[in-house]
């Protein structure tokens, strides 16, 4: 009886995303409480100074310090994925070009959205320069960081670093990073050896362990957004919910947008007919929402392209498992939403280059986020630094985060399903060098 007693305890375990909206609860309820009593009790300063600040910063930098290799090797592995360029030609640079231009036509529609209807815009300015000045330090090196942020040509030719040791420990340097890490995971699919095949191997590792790291430090999530919450609705009482209510709304609305008239439009001008692709999409739709995963998802999305939507095996199997990691519109529509959002909750006004930046920047988080519940909340930390926004503030979504992240992965795998729709066109089912089984099926 007692070797069950273990499993029995792992299935009794609440799921993450449970412990976290609890945290998101409790921190409120307490939040507000304190706002209603009066937020200027020496003890109320006390707590958010010695306990709930420094715990949330904790979990920040616990992520900051993981981004740049997780980055680094998801964007290299990603690219790598695509095997043989030369051999792939015309399929993976297909590929390549829609993926970018779906997620640019995502991300420009969220940003369109946010600044059309300022979920975030509001709220007090002292109010929320009150919560800035609780993390003087941070907001410092936030602003600092900021002012030193090259604007116009010079911001399009940063891009392309000089050193990239240097972008790498720089937040505002990020895009460069992420640039390097493409032209790398370019330059591992051009050079097939046995070097280069032990070189993908051990940055997968990297990419593995990261993953790991990463997963260890979500699980005290639930105790930041405790913290999170608690200092946040202290200061800013029963406006924060109406203010995330109108975030989690225009969130939905970006991504409804996007899946039912950007990708039917998308797929009439290929020539398919998008009623009948919503039809057999549905059993993977359904699985997405369900695992908030696009990794979890690929064997049924695998299944519904060859069963329900008819597309060549040889097509489906590169392009869904390329998609699975490197095309993600859903993530980076959230991503553009969100920052835009927090800019907007804290009063920084981002310039027309800097939000051009931050689009460049979700477009390729989109290639180099994991496709794992979550895997997006390090890239928006990150980005929000990088633009002056105070990362403290995506304590604001975590605890809405499982639901977007339900509704954004299936966005993601619909987004999969329909790139591999887009490429198959005029194939008829052609065979692709390298790829028959490379990738086995489901």
């Amino acid at each position: 009886m007692s070797r069950n007693r273990p499993d029995q305890a792992a299935k009794a375990r609440l799921p993450l995303h449970w412990k976290m909206a609890i945290g998101f609860a409790v921190g409120l309820l307490f939040g507000l409480i304190v706002h209603v009593s009066g937020a200027d009790a020496g003890w109320v300063r006390d707590f958010t100074r010695y306990v709930t600040t420094p715990f949330s910063q904790v979990f920040l930098s616990l992520i900051f310090m993981l981004i740049v290799p997780l980055l680094f090797s998801a964007l290299v592995v990603g690219i790598a994925e695509m095997g043989d360029i030369r051999a792939l030609g015309r399929i993976g640079w297909k590929t390549l070009a829609y993926t970018v231009v779906l997620s640019a036509v995502a991300v420009l529609l969220g940003l369109v959205l946010v600044n059309l209807l300022k979920p975030g815009v509001g709220v007090d300015p002292e109010l929320a320069r009150s919560l800035l000045v609780e993390n003087a330090e941070r907001a410092k090196q936030i602003v600092a960081s900021s002012a030193d942020q090259p604007k116009g040509l010079d911001m399009l030719l940063s891009i392309v670093p000089d050193n990239v040791v240097n972008a790498a420990s720089n937040n505002g340097s990020i895009l460069a990073l992420m640039f390097f890490a493409v032209m790398f995971g370019v330059g591992l699919v051009l050079t097939p050896s046995q070097n280069t095949a032990l070189l993908k191997r051990g940055i997968e590792g990297v990419f593995e362990i990261s993953m790991t790291l990463i997963g260890l430090v979500i699980r005290l999530a639930p105790y930041a957004v405790a913290c999170f919450m608690f200092n946040l609705a202290a200061i800013f009482g029963f406006d924060l919910l109406v203010r995330l209510g109108a975030y989690v709304g225009v969130v939905v609305l970006a991504l409804g947008l996007h899946l039912v008239v950007n990708y039917s439009v998308a797929l009439k001008l290929a020539g398919a007919s998008p009623l009948k692709f919503f039809r057999g999409s549905q059993e993977a739709m359904v699985m997405a929402f369900s695992t908030a995963s696009s990794n979890a998802t690929l064997p049924t999305a695998l299944r519904v392209a060859d069963e329900k939507l008819g597309l060549p095996r040889t097509v489906s199997r590169f392009v869904l498992t390329v998609g699975a990691t490197a095309n993600q519109n859903g993530t980076a529509l959230f991503e553009g939403v969100t920052v835009i959002f927090l800019a907007q909750f804290f009063g920084v006004d981002l310039t027309l280059g800097q939000q051009f930046m931050v689009m460049l920047v979700c477009i390729l988080g989109g290639i180099g986020t994991a496709g794992v519940p979550s895997g997006s909340l390090p890239v928006v930390a990150l980005i929000c630094a990088m633009v002056g926004v105070n990362p403290i503030g995506i304590g604001l979504i975590l605890g809405v985060n499982h639901f977007l992240d339900m509704c954004r992965t299936t966005l993601n795998v619909t987004g999969d399903l329909t790139l591999a729709t887009l490429v198959a066109q005029g194939e008829d089912g052609r065979e692709l060098p390298g790829v028959v089984g490379e990738t086995s099926a489901p």
